[in-house]
């Protein structure tokens, strides 16, 4: 299912939750979070899930500039050159939650959930998934001026869809993208 089919209603993402966790936690992996519009809406999602503790590490809300330099280990020169919202951002989230945790794989997630600058898109949210091996997928998702609880909505499920296609790359089921 791609993001922009996203059912709106949220049993259908906490369902989805459970079956990318469960798959996780087959894989005998963990998993962290590093959220800035989602304000740790994805952690809340897995870890609304009975038995979790031995695949959700931890999740990290940088919600701010500073938060994610002091957390995540972002430099402000980075944020500076490509923006706050950006693919190098959410990269680097992930790398950042990945490397002061002891997941095996990480997710970052940062966007405009609502109003945004004069020169911003609504509803423009980057999201980099990360895993040890060097494996790396992100998107770049353009939601429009959506309700901001429905922005976060899609945000989560485009993670987990991520988290997931990491799995398949774990595997080797899927050739990593060039």
């Amino acid at each position: 299912m791609s993001t922009t089919d996203l059912p709106d209603e949220s049993g259908k993402l906490e369902q989805f939750a459970r079956e990318v966790v469960g798959r996780i936690a087959q894989a005998g992996l963990r998993v962290s979070t590093a959220e800035s519009c989602t304000g740790g809406l994805l952690a809340s999602l897995i870890t609304d899930l009975e038995g979790v503790s031995s695949v959700f590490d931890r999740g990290f809300v940088t919600y701010t500039e500073d938060s994610k330099c002091d957390l995540l280990g972002l430099s402000h020169s980075l944020i500076a050159n490509h923006g706050i919202v950006s693919r190098e951002v959410a990269l680097a989230m992930a790398a950042g939650a990945l490397t002061a945790s002891r997941a095996d794989m990480a997710v970052g997630i940062t966007g405009f959930a609502g109003g945004a600058g004069e020169r911003d898109e609504p509803g423009l949210v980057h999201i980099a998934a990360r895993g040890k091996a060097n494996l790396v997928i992100s998107r770049e998702c353009h939601f429009g001026a959506a309700p901001r609880d429905r922005v976060r909505m899609r945000s989560a499920h485009a993670a987990l869809e991520m988290l997931d296609e990491l799995l398949e790359l774990r595997r080797g089921l899927v050739t990593p993208p060039q």
